[in-house]
């Protein structure tokens, strides 16, 4: 048991140190002073008796492939403590041996790194364990390193959890470069701040480390970010179209107002519109529908001419149901003829500063 905390206070006194070698990589060999935890009953072969502590020496050889990982074989002599119920049984210990192989990680190529691998003891018989565990190491030039590790140990063909500690030393073979020393800066003469502006180099009021939306037009309110502000507003087209009497003709007059109708069609997408045809309440009322109707057809004809989808144009004839002027005279009469439209829709537009 005193081995047992020597060997734990060295490992943690050696956690204290600080300085490793970087880049290191190459062919390594090591010895080391080695103490075994276990706790053996009735161990096959030996009926009654009780394997307890070991120490021993070994040695082991492997490879440095980077900063961060390395690979070892090892070997150690054991000599364990026994303990019998046999009478006959007078010896106090027993030779052993250990062989084993082992994966390392040096966390962020530091001094630290984890162990895991495999290990077979030889002693009454043959027995495999997997193990794990923690080390650190010191290096004491470019080459010559000090160990200490501990591992746990858990057997796989018998259910044996034992615990072990190394401390020795190491030597690796080749020229290793050593982590640079911390250079100090040069001292500096003091500096004085200066105030400088935040720089807006499109002018909307917004630094331009704040600015999201840079070269933003002068002209357009920006909110918190510099982005232009955006506002839904309604939008609205209207169309009239008058015939003489009796006729469903579209006079050449009204060929503007009918294309700019055909453009807000084009540009708000989602719009339909509604073609009313009327006529004056001069003859027969089932004769001034029919009429009605045609007038609203040949406008209708002449947008889907400027390229209007048939389905976004509904068309309908009320005749003399909605008379604009209720006077019966010539005037009143010629302003009844007629085709309306009244297109709505929502733009989002630019709000202006």
């Amino acid at each position: 048991m005193k081995l047992k905390s020597l060997t734990i206070a060295l490992a943690l006194a050696a956690t204290s140190a600080s300085s490793f070698a970087a880049e290191k990589e190459g062919f390594f060999i090591g010895a080391f002073g080695d103490y075994y935890d276990a706790s053996w009953e009735n161990v096959r072969g030996s009926a009654g008796t009780n394997v307890d502590d070991s120490t021993g020496w070994g040695a082991e050889v492997g490879y440095r492939f980077n900063d961060y990982w390395s690979a070892r074989l090892e070997y150690a002599d054991m000599d364990f403590d026994i303990s019998s119920s046999n009478p006959a049984m007078t010896a106090t210990s027993m030779d052993g041996d250990r062989l084993g192989i082992d994966g390392l990680y040096h966390i962020n190529g530091g001094p630290f790194y984890g162990i895991f691998g495999l290990k077979q003891i030889d002693i009454t018989e043959n027995l495999t364990f997997a193990n794990v565990g923690a080390g650190y190491q010191h290096y004491f030039t470019d080459n010559f390193a000090f160990n200490a590790e501990t591992s746990i140990y858990q057997g796989l063909d018998r259910g044996y959890t034992d615990v072990g500690a190394k401390l020795g030393l190491s030597y690796l073979f080749g020229k290793q470069s050593s982590a640079a020393e911390p250079v100090e800066p040069a001292p500096t003469a003091a500096v004085v701040p200066v105030a400088v502006a935040p720089v807006d180099s499109d002018g909307d009021n917004i630094p331009d480390a704040d600015d999201q939306c840079p070269n933003t037009p002068m002209t357009d309110a920006v909110d918190g970010t510099g982005c232009t502000l955006y506002e839904d507003r309604e939008v609205t087209k209207s169309l009239l179209v008058t015939f003489p009497n009796n006729a469903s003709k579209v006079a050449g007059k009204y060929d503007n107002g009918i294309d700019q109708v055909a453009s807000f069609l084009k540009e708000h997408t989602d719009t339909t519109v509604l073609l009313e045809g009327h006529s004056s309440a001069v003859g027969k009322a089932e004769y001034n529908k029919w009429l009605s109707k045609k007038r609203a057809d040949a406008v209708a004809a002449k947008l889907i001419a400027d390229g209007i989808a048939e389905d976004r144009i509904t068309t309908v004839g009320l005749g003399e149901e909605r008379l604009k002027n209720t006077d019966n005279t010539p005037a009143a009469h010629a302003e009844n003829r007629r085709v309306e439209a009244h297109l709505k829709s929502i733009e989002r537009v630019k709000v202006k500063r």
